[in-house]
């Protein structure tokens, strides 16, 4: 079927239970560099991304610049972690959707996380998640949560060859993947029941608890989209 519209997808508990895989090996290879006073108060982040968060306390904590070709080493330590805590699993509905979207939609799938890329790699695989690794943008080189999503959209364009989307709908879990939604103007899928007082302040139009709630008609209504 041919690919019109584009499904944005998060990765940490939007797709995969993984909030904790995801934090604990992150905030221990912090400590295993030497980053030992960490800021975890992650919503006081101008981005809220790996790449980001890790400079500004690397940069506190050293009272140095920080340089991004840190970023390989820090991952391949992160990964050796996650590798080492239970595998995470995958939200309630997860698996269907990914194929649903792929077989029985014109809508085309691709993923940007806040995560480092092979941590990301990992968690999808560990929870069975149907995906492409060129469709798979991460925070290595990027720290905004919009250039990761930009990011994204670019290399879905040039893997299912559209020139542009007619809709994007952008799923996450977290304030500020509805944030960076809006500032990037595209539509947004609430999951989860964590953040939606936050989701609910920013009016948000279209929420779920988890996949097995979801309903491609309504939610389409909900964000003004027709069918």
């Amino acid at each position: 079927m041919k690919k019109k519209n584009l499904i944005v997808f998060d990765i940490d508990d939007t797709l995969t239970k993984s909030e904790f895989q995801h934090q604990k090996s992150y905030l221990d290879t912090m400590i295993h560099f030497g980053i030992l006073e960490i800021n975890q108060d992650w919503e006081t982040y101008q981005n809220v991304t790996d790449s980001y968060i890790l400079k500004e306390n690397y940069e506190a904590n050293f009272k140095q610049a920080f340089d991004i070709s840190f970023i390989p080493d820090f991952e391949k330590k992160m990964l050796s972690s996650i590798l080492e805590l239970p595998e995470a699993k995958p939200i309630e509905g997860a698996n269907e959707i990914v194929d649903f979207f792929l077989k029985e939609t014109d809508y085309a799938i691709c993923f940007a996380t806040g995560s480092l890329l092979e941590p990301a790699f990992v968690k999808l695989s560990q929870a069975k998640i149907n995906f492409v690794p060129e469709l798979v943008e991460a925070s290595n080189t990027l720290y905004t949560r919009e250039s990761i999503v930009k990011s994204a959209i670019k290399k879905a364009e040039n893997y299912f060859q559209v020139a542009t989307f007619e809709n994007i709908i952008s799923v996450g879990d977290g304030i500020w993947d509805l944030k960076t939604a809006n500032n990037l103007e595209i539509h947004f899928l609430g999951i989860g029941d964590k953040s939606l007082s936050s989701f609910q302040k920013e009016n948000i139009k279209s929420h779920i608890s988890n996949w097995n709630d979801f309903d491609f008609q309504k939610t389409q209504t909900e964000l003004g989209i027709k069918p």
